[in-house]
């Protein structure tokens, strides 16, 4: 029985011990995950990027150009969308192709397809993401629930499956190419109040994880992106020590691009998982936190004069 104990004991302190060290490297991406200048161009010449209007997805179209490739930009705003194009343009000299679409649709699909037929596309971004509500609420109280509930799955869940489908076959022709699904550190542990959208990025997760461990062998890289804070509108603009500068973000996570099927994107996000992921459930789900977090983000809201 002593000798039982004492080699549970080691494998547990072999486990952990494997376990830091893994984490470790997240520290030095650099050293641990270098990633070649002429990685990006690599892949193909071409980059695509969903919900490139604004916030994450406009930052990984503007530092994907600037590491040498084209980039076409996908959103539903034309004004937006040119503002970004123009931006590109002129500060990396690479060329950008403005597909406009609303991706909560169901009849845009056919269109991004033809559009993107006759590229060499190296490079997808499925960044396009919603919240059901700015102010968290128990799943019953949101507005309009079932329209909510077909368009939040319609744009965090379909779109991101059906981007995959059109761009994979070339991919997988050419034996090259880099997937970037964009989800949130929210789906890394049951979140009341964030139900629907958690659960939409858990699928964003594990399709993510399922579709690289199916076309890793064919040169495909698939990684899904877990961000938790990032200042964009969704955000309400906040700014703290967990809520980067989505230029900050991107920089950060591109620099990660080959440590595995899943990130966080950055230190302070895998910190921030590890930390949530040891506070007792009862504590996360207790009233008095769960409601003090939506007066707060209610208050981040009216400050940042968001219209709901």
């Amino acid at each position: 029985m002593e000798s039982f104990f004492v080699a549970t004991g080691v494998v547990v302190v072999v486990y952990y011990a494997v376990k830091l060290l893994l984490f470790s490297r997240m520290l030095l991406p650099k050293l641990w995950f270098p990633v070649p200048k002429s990685f990006f161009t690599s892949m193909g010449e071409w980059a695509v990027v969903t919900g490139a209007s604004q916030g994450i997805g406009k930052e990984y179209a503007f530092q994907l150009a600037q590491q040498g490739m084209n980039v076409v930009i996908i959103s539903r705003s034309r004004a937006d969308l040119d503002l970004v194009a123009k931006g590109i343009s002129q500060s990396t000299g690479k060329n950008v192709k403005v597909i406009v679409a609303d991706l909560t649709k169901d009849d845009v699909f056919e269109e991004i397809e033809e559009e993107l037929k006759y590229l060499n596309i190296g490079v997808l971004v499925n960044n396009v993401g919603m919240l059901p509500s700015f102010i968290p609420v128990q799943f019953l109280d949101t507005a309009e629930l079932e329209q909510t509930i077909t368009t939040v799955i319609s744009c965090n869940v379909k779109t991101m499956t059906k981007m995959c489908k059109i761009v994979l076959p070339n991919m997988e022709s050419r034996q090259k190419g880099l997937i970037i699904n964009v989800s949130s550190g929210i789906a890394t542990i049951p979140v009341p109040m964030f139900s629907l959208y958690a659960a939409s990025k858990v699928y964003v997760e594990r399709l993510s994880q399922c579709l690289q461990a199916e076309y890793k062998d064919k040169g495909i890289i698939i990684q899904v992106v877990s961000p938790f804070g990032v200042s964009t509108r969704m955000s309400a603009y906040s700014k703290n020590l967990v809520t980067l500068a989505p230029e900050y973000f991107v920089k950060s996570s591109l620099q990660y691009v080959t440590a595995g099927d899943k990130t966080y994107g950055s230190v302070r996000h895998a910190l921030m998982a590890w930390f949530l992921q040891c506070i007792p459930k009862k504590i996360l789900y207790a009233d008095a936190l769960l409601y003090g977090l939506q007066d707060f983000i209610r208050e981040k809201v009216a400050e940042a004069n968001i219209k709901l």
